[in-house]
């Protein structure tokens, strides 16, 4: 049951706010994504808090001509979990559950303010619960909420709008997952093992669907779901089933897709959607295993730095490019709402094994 409560970090157990339980990798965190229907214009924001390791970080980037011009921050915490301002980059929440926004003050050449409005209410995903062993290595629950952008982004001076037609999504998560410097234990006995992960939220011009996979080495999937949901609709007005499908090749020399095509059966009969990359956005640009910004790792008192990342000239076969999200044009093939078309992203990210595309340790799919 999501809450107004749900939009701030503050989930706790019966202590006070400044204590979240006792795991050290307890994380709160913000995401958002923006673009243009023909796919330009892409940008995203990661904002985590992160209790008990009193670090706070922030990320902003934006795609032009080729370039994702990124900016970090990261600042210790002080234990209070409401400041929601990491160096010059600050969300409000304007109406909880519908209306936030994002600012960043020029720092380093990039500026913006965007203010986010939802389309419905959002989604709550399956809690996502893993173990590896006897050690859980993600519990956390996610909200997720398609919407549209206002506002402007401004880089080395460059100022450029953004209108009603940006689309995107942005979503809440907290609970556990893999945060700041890695555990040097070993995991005793442990064995090879795979993560697969796969998200389509997508914007249609009076729907949203939305597509999740996380499987293990063996392709098993452990936490699956599809939603198909009318705008306005509340927080009951949607359909969803985990009877719901992908199939994405990998593009020649890389973990990337190359495209898909996902199956959903609704009540009406299976309706199927094919994915058309428009471009392409790295996540280590928000800080999603980057080797210098990695989440929650402790930068001192305040650090901000800016980087470009040119992404023609990135080694798809490095781990740390794994992690992408490609914005698509994806058309209705067949079912409800045939010919239909609409722009989302089609994230994914392969660590390890994956026997269905035949991947051992962080191989590439053939050139």
């Amino acid at each position: 049951m999501l809450s107004k409560g749900d939009d701030y970090p503050l989930h706790q157990t019966p202590e006070p706010v400044a204590f979240a339980g006792t795991d050290r990798n307890f994380y709160d965190r913000y995401f958002f994504n923006g673009y243009n229907p023909d796919g330009t214009g892409f940008f995203a924001v990661a904002f985590g808090v992160y209790p008990h390791l009193n670090v706070a970080d922030a990320h902003f980037c934006v795609v032009r001509d080729g370039v994702e011009h990124c900016l970090h921050a990261s600042r210790e915490l002080g234990m209070e979990r409401l400041d929601l301002e990491v160096g010059p980059i600050r969300i409000e929440i304007i109406e909880p559950l519908r209306i936030l926004r994002v600012t960043v003050a020029e720092h380093y050449g990039i500026s913006a303010e965007l203010t986010f409005t939802g389309r419905s209410f959002p989604i709550e995903e399956p809690r996502f619960t893993h173990r590896i062993g006897p050690r859980t290595f993600m519990d956390y629950t996610r909200m997720t909420q398609n919407g549209h952008y206002e506002g402007w982004i401004s880089v080395d001076g460059k100022k450029e709008a953004v209108s009603q037609d940006c689309a995107g999504t942005r979503d809440r998560s907290w609970g556990v997952r893999p945060v700041g410097t890695p555990d040097t234990q070993p995991h005793a006995g442990g064995r090879p093992t795979g993560f697969f992960w796969q998200w389509t939220p997508l914007n249609f011009p009076n729907r949203s669907v939305f597509f999740h996979l996380n499987a293990d080495a063996a392709g098993d999937a452990w936490n699956i779901r599809a939603v198909v949901l009318p705008d306005h609709a509340n927080a009951h007005g949607g359909f969803e089933t985990v009877q719901a499908k992908m199939a994405a090749p990998l593009t020649g020399g890389t973990r990337w897709p190359e495209g898909g095509e996902l199956e959903i059966e609704l009540p009406s009969g299976p309706m199927r959607l094919k994915f058309e990359p428009l471009g392409r956005f790295l996540m280590r640009g928000l800080g999603y295993t980057s080797p210098t910004w990695g989440h929650g790792l402790h930068h001192g008192p305040l650090d901000v730095a800016r980087e470009d990342i040119d992404l023609s000239a990135q080694d798809p076969a490095r781990m740390d490019n794994f992690h992408v999200q490609l914005p698509c044009r994806v058309t209705v093939l067949s079912g409800e709402g045939a010919g239909e078309v609409g722009a989302g992203v089609f994230e994914q990210l392969i660590l390890g094994d994956y026997a269905p595309m035949d991947l051992s340790g962080m191989e590439v799919a053939p050139a």
